[in-house]
Order: structure tokens, then sequence, then C-alpha cells
């Protein structure tokens, strides 16, 4: 029993015109072999030159359940503050609404290290800042 923490590491993306990078700390406390709970910190930046940049922060609370020590099952609830601005000459609103997730996960630990994926059953395509329902996972303990 104890404490732990651990970071997700989303793409960090470079592409000619785009940037994109997330941090998602998250501390951990481990109620036994099987069981733990968290909280967890979201922060993301993106820009696409000449079209717009945004700025996502939010937060999660997670919960984790080992039934063999090498499958993890993960249910986590996120609650994200997006804000979008948008280029002037574009004509396009910015936008500044919260997101919620609700994400169901699978990953497969060795060491200190799980690697999954977890679908969002509240995945809105219009308001998400995935791209898709189902995000692939790394994290990291220590």
């Amino acid at each position: 029993m104890g404490t732990s923490s651990f970071w997700r590491w989303n793409w960090l993306e470079f592409w000619r015109w785009f940037f994109s990078g997330t941090l998602a700390p998250s501390a951990i406390y481990q109620f036994n072999r099987q069981f733990a709970a968290g909280v967890g910190l979201n922060g993301t930046y993106n820009s696409l030159k000449n079209t717009y940049n945004s700025t996502i922060l939010g937060g999660s609370i997670l919960g984790l359940y080992n039934p063999i020590p090498q499958i993890q099952l993960s249910v986590e609830f996120e609650e994200l503050n997006v804000s979008r601005n948008y280029e002037s000459s574009l004509n396009i609103d910015d936008q500044n609404y919260l997101y919620p997730a609700l994400f169901m996960g699978v990953g497969y630990t060795t060491g200190n290290i799980t690697l999954g994926i977890r679908y969002d059953v509240l995945y809105d395509a219009d308001k998400s800042i995935y791209a898709a329902a189902y995000a692939p996972f790394i994290r990291v303990y220590f």
C-alpha cells in the first residue's frame, strides 16, 4: 500500500504549421494490490498557423483495478475547459466551453509501465478535443 504517481503523455506533435502539446500528471493512491484511485490534471496547447490556437485545462478522477498483476482496468471522469481563439479574418466565433469525458480503459502492465486503450462513452465529435472515442495511453509510474 502507498502512494504512486504517473505521467500520461499524449503525442507531442510538430508539423510545418501545427503544434500540439499535452501534459497530464496524476497522483494515485494504491489501496492494495488490486485497487487504486487518484486525481489528475490536464493541460494542452494547440496552434494552427493563421487559423487558431487553443488552450485546454482540466482535471480528472481515476479508478484502477488489477484483476491480475498484468491487466489494468480503469475508469476516468475528465472535465475540460476548452478555449479556442480563431484568427479574425476567418469570421469564426471564438469558443469557450466545458467538455466532460468518461473513459473506460484496459491496459497491459509490465514493471512500472502500463500500455493500453481507453474509450470515451460520452464522446461528442463536434466538441471533443480528441480525434476519436478510442485513444491509446501510456502510464509511467514512479
